[in-house]
């Protein structure tokens, strides 16, 4: 139920309702609880071939890229211009990275 919740705050409040969401087959994204959400809010689930390499790989390299932002953002002893520091909390600047 967490998880739905934080779907529900992070995802579908910021982002709006998704048409589509392609995952694996993990258990907890095709139980009841989630199966009823993606009912009531219109969205299918798709679900991605098992060893699907294309389908593994594309999410991974987002995944990477997505690190590779956090991890120039916030590292350690580095300065913005105006001397501001960098944070090393990378939890804040997961909604830009996610934007962009």
């Amino acid at each position: 139920m967490d998880t739905a919740f934080l779907f529900w705050n992070k995802i579908i409040v910021t982002c709006g309702v998704p048409k589509i969401i392609i995952s694996d087959r993990y258990p907890k994204f095709t139980s009841e609880i989630w199966t009823n959400l993606y009912n009531i809010l219109g969205t299918k689930l798709a679900f991605s071939t098992a060893y699907h390499t294309q389908t593994d790989g594309l999410a991974e390299r987002i995944i990477q890229t997505m690190e590779e932002i956090i991890r120039r953002f916030s590292a350690y002893g580095m300065e913005y211009e105006d001397h501001e520091r960098y944070t090393h909390d990378w939890v804040t600047l997961l909604p830009p990275v996610q934007l962009a």
